[in-house]
């Protein structure tokens, strides 16, 4: 019953943030002239891009299906790609992407994997994916000051809020895994505080769950320390995955014929709204990427700032539902499938 309430309660948020955003993007736009001026874009250099969002989908099956070997989990590519297709979807639609990586146990337990083993797997993906995007942040903080100034001046205050939420993340996961006790101490403090301040209900469930999840990041601890190369090469995959998701925008740009920003400019600048976006609790950064995109874009694309958006956002994140929803209905059918043919 809690399940099909939060179910239910991110449906009518996605939905909410869905309406809010269109009307905040569209509201007084001719939307006749915007419809001509995406049909001028070249569908030659478009196609590409929804391919790029496939590669990105199919990065995260690379990870999980190398990682799963070390453990001695033989499975089929196309299985792994099943598996990332449902982490991409629920993560989405559900805020903050919480939804993702429960799901995908869940599926994942369909092929009998013992969910210590998944949750380390995905607990791994999920700190280098943020790291990654943490080394771009800081390197375009760090490196790249006048393109800093020149393209995100209007964006400053949303884009250091997200770069230091984002280093928060990681620092503190790291913490939870090479420090487990006294990040367990640290916890356990907090909660007895919060409980003598009656914001929060003693419980011993909570203890429970608390000492489980620790036992989980000793684990992840021990992997990381005894597989620094598959760890090396996880970082390496996750990079150029997002860096292909960004790549969209650059065929965007392409796709309008035009010229005098540099690739790597537009590249970077994806890459700045999902460094500023990436901690905020909105479903897939909704409302505000495209909000992020209409202000720093607006030098690259000039008047074609609106449909370059609609079309950028379109094939990087609403494409990236599609795709992953229909292997997520694909990876449904073929566990119902299988199950009526040999019971679990």
């Amino acid at each position: 019953m809690q399940t099909k309430k939060k179910v239910i309660g991110n449906t009518i948020l996605l939905a909410a943030v869905f309406a809010l955003t269109v009307y905040g993007v569209f509201h007084g736009e001719d939307l006749g002239a915007l419809k001509d001026s995406i049909m001028h874009a070249d569908i030659r250099w478009l196609i590409p891009g929804v391919a790029l969002v496939t590669f990105f989908i199919w990065g995260e099956s690379i990870i999980i299906w190398y990682m799963m070997r070390t453990f001695q989990i033989h499975l089929k590519k196309r299985i792994c790609f099943l598996f990332s297709s449902v982490g991409f979807f629920f993560s989405c639609i559900t805020p903050s992407a919480s939804g993702g990586q429960p799901m995908q146990i869940y599926y994942m337990k369909k092929e009998r994997i013992p969910i210590p083993v998944s949750t380390v797997i995905l607990m791994i993906i999920t700190i280098t994916y943020k790291l990654v995007l943490v080394v771009i942040g800081l390197g375009i903080l760090f490196f790249g000051r006048g393109f800093l100034h020149h393209y995100l001046k209007e964006i400053l205050p949303v884009y250091y809020l997200g770069l230091s939420l984002n280093v928060f993340c990681v620092s503190f996961m790291t913490v939870l895994v090479f420090h487990p006790v006294m990040a367990e101490k640290i916890i356990i403090a907090g909660t007895h505080i919060f409980e003598k301040l009656h914001l929060m209900k003693h419980g011993e469930e909570r203890r429970r769950k608390l000492q489980a999840s620790m036992e989980i990041y000793r684990e992840t601890a021990a992997y990381l320390r005894g597989h620094k190369k598959v760890i090396l090469n996880v970082i390496l995959i996750t990079f150029v995955q997002r860096m292909a998701l960004f790549a969209v925008t650059c065929l965007v740009y392409r796709s309008f014929a035009l010229n005098g920003t540099s690739m790597w400019d537009v590249v970077f600048l994806q890459a700045a709204i999902s460094v500023s976006v990436d901690m905020l609790p909105l479903p897939g950064g909704m409302g505000i990427s495209e909000t992020l995109f209409l202000k720093i874009f607006a030098s690259v694309f000039g008047s074609l700032t609106l449909p370059a958006m609609v079309i950028s956002r379109g094939m990087a994140y609403y494409s990236q539902i599609l795709i992953s929803a229909l292997f997520t209905m694909t990876a449904q059918i073929y566990y119902m499938f299988r199950r009526a043919q040999i019971p679990e």
